[in-house]
This record gives structure tokens, sequence and C-alpha cells, in this order.
């Protein structure tokens, strides 16, 4: 009796929470969510699983290739991006990375010697995160925008709160700002960014973060930031700023307590490994529980995934350990429908294909997915 009396209470908690947070839910027609932290509800008792969302308003968002062991040039990035307007595409979302080798622990020993000049490491460059929103935000109407996700560790917190709320306004309200840790060692180091204690330095940003968006004038005393009466003028266009968005893969405690904390919208990467249903289930399972944990309705947080999308004409060998989406089009269709299923509001996929011809490729795959 004890677990029907829960069960009840639960699905009355999920629905009257369903009614408190529909602003946070993405729709296709490309609304970002409008999130006010102040209205976070915390409730006793939570649903057991989130409600799923229809395949059809499932939204896919593409990651843009701002990377390259040659050039990349605005160019060839802004057709990319129009053309995934023009395929139905919901978002799209630039790296936030300098430059990355074949092998980290080579570029940390080599920075400040031969490196970058040494013909035995192959460099990928990186376009830099911020600068292409802000042009996207101009160029691209529609889409909404993402950094995906942004190390906290490259730019002054205060900074990027201001440059956030900037391309906000450009963008007339379609950020998301994705942060994260920044795990990359070698690649902080070669361009003189420190990287030791940096969950402490993410969870410290996220809290300038959030104080600036949400108050007039800032005072922070951390370890390793200090603010005083800072404030962010003009203000920004949307009350409580642009929704953050916390990405993670297998996260520790520290990094889930942070997500439940701070975050609007979890992502989920599962490009490295496997793209299916199951696993996001997995890394979502653990995150609700987080939820719970910590007193948080689950179902005020929008959970998204990150997927490497295989396209045959590319001819990407997975690794063995990897499971890609992959297959023809319904195949890869009826994967992110799973995704759907478990109440996971947006995908965005990392294609193997490069070029304007990798996302004409993949338009029969959103075609399929809003079939039915």
């Amino acid at each position: 009796m004890g677990r029907a009396v829960g069960a009840q209470r639960g699905e009355v908690a999920q629905r009257v929470a369903l009614e408190e947070v529909e602003e946070l839910r993405w729709d296709h027609g490309g609304h970002r969510p409008k999130v006010n932290p102040t209205r976070l509800i915390l409730w006793p008792m939570f649903a057991a699983t989130r409600p799923p969302v229809p395949a059809d308003k499932l939204r896919i968002g593409l990651i843009l290739p701002t990377w390259t062991t040659t050039d990349v040039r605005w160019s060839e990035v802004f057709e990319i991006a129009g053309t995934a307007a023009e395929v139905g595409f919901d978002a799209l979302y630039v790296s936030d990375h300098l430059l990355l080798p074949s092998n980290n622990a080579e570029l940390k020993r080599r920075a400040g010697v031969d490196f970058p000049d040494d013909p035995d490491i192959e460099l990928e460059g990186y376009m830099e995160c911020f600068t292409v929103l802000a042009a996207l935000a101009v160029a691209i109407p529609r889409l909404a925008l993402g950094s995906f996700v942004a190390s906290t560790g490259y730019r002054n917190p205060g900074l990027m709160a201001k440059m956030a709320v900037t391309i906000d306004d450009i963008s007339d309200g379609r950020l998301v700002l994705g942060l994260g840790a920044g795990d990359s060692e070698g690649e902080h180091l070669t361009f003189g960014f420190p990287h030791e204690q940096r969950v402490g330095r993410f969870e410290e940003s996220l809290q300038v973060i959030k104080k600036l968006f949400n108050a007039e004038s800032t005072d922070f005393d951390g370890v390793h930031h200090q603010l005083r009466g800072a404030r962010l003028l003009p203000a920004g266009r949307r009350r409580g700023g642009p929704p953050i968005l916390i990405g993670t893969l297998n996260p520790r405690p520290r990094m889930r307590r942070l997500v439940v904390q701070y975050a609007e919208v979890w992502n989920g990467w599962l490009g490295y490994t496997d793209a299916g249903p199951e696993s996001a289930a997995s890394q979502l399972g653990i995150i609700d529980d987080a939820c719970r944990e910590h007193g948080r309705d689950p179902n005020t947080l929008v959970a998204t995934t990150a997927v490497r999308g295989a396209m045959p004409a590319s001819g990407y060998v997975p690794r063995p350990d990897e499971r890609p989406l992959a297959g023809p089009p319904r195949e890869m269709a009826e994967t992110l429908r799973g995704h759907a299923r478990l109440g996971i509001s947006e995908v965005q996929v990392a294609l193997t294909m490069g070029g304007s011809e990798g996302v004409r490729a993949f338009a029969p795959v959103i075609e399929e997915l809003r079939s039915r």
C-alpha cells in the first residue's frame, strides 16, 4: 500500500511540476527555453520517469565543424549553418577548444619548447567559440545557438557572463550557454591557463555567472575569482540570463551536484561511446537520481544528448567500443525516437561527413523523424 501511495503522489507531483515548468521545454518552432531560476520548485516526491517527448517535436541540433588540421574559414561554416537551417535542424552548437593534438600528454611536454612547429605532432585547431556564435546570431535567423561547451578555464566568468548576454541580445534571445570544466590539461597549459583545481574553478564560475545574471550588483570573494560591485550593463534581455547547459559523461558526485544546482539544461555526451537509447537512459538515470538526491524535480531540468552521426558516404570506421548513430535514415530516426521516449528534448549530432554535403545527407533522417 505504501508503494501505491508513493506512486500516486509521484504522479500528482509530476502533473503539477509539468504545469509549472512547461516554459522550460523547447518547441519545434525554434523557440528557446524561458527560464527563471527563482521559479524552480522543489517537490518532496517526484515521478519515477520523465514524460516522453513526441518524436516529431524532438529537436535536432548540429555541432558545427569549426575544427580542422589545416584551415577552416567562416565562409564554409556559414554555408554549413545555412544548409542546416534549410534542411530542418533546430539548433547550432559551437565547440570551445583552442588547439588539440593527437596526444595531450605530448602537447603538455612540448609546450614552450618546439611546439607548434614540431612535425611529429598532428594538431587540430578550432575557431574561437563566442566569436563564431556572435556571427551566427546575425547571419542565421530562428535557430537556437549554443556553446558546446565553453571551458570556464579560458575566460574570466564575469567576462563570460557579459559575452553571453551580449550574444543573447544580438540573437534575440536564442543563446544556450553551454559550460564545462575543461578536461584537456595540455590545451590549458599550452596557452598559459591554469588547469589545477579545475572543478573548483568551474563551480566558482557558475556561482559568479548566476549571480551576475540575477543581481543588479555582485560581490564575490572566492579562492579563484573575486568581484566587487560587478554588474551587467546593459542588462541581458532575459531575466535570469540565457539558460545554462552543463554537459557530462559518467559524472562524479560533485559534477552531478553542480548540474542539479546550476543548470537549466543537461547534456549527456555519447559521441565516443554508444548513441543508442539504452546508453542515454543510463546517463539520464544518473542525473535524474542526482536531482532527487538534492531535492530537485528532474522535470525542471531539460535533458539533451549528443551523438556522433556516422554517414555512410564518409567512410567513417567506428572504434570497436563505439556505436554511433548509423544505418539508413529510417534506422537512425528510430534510434532518435528512442531518445525522445526517454523524455529527452534535443539530440545534438556531430556528423562524420563534413561540409554542406554531410548536412544534406542527414536531411532524410530529419524528414523520417518528423513524418510520424
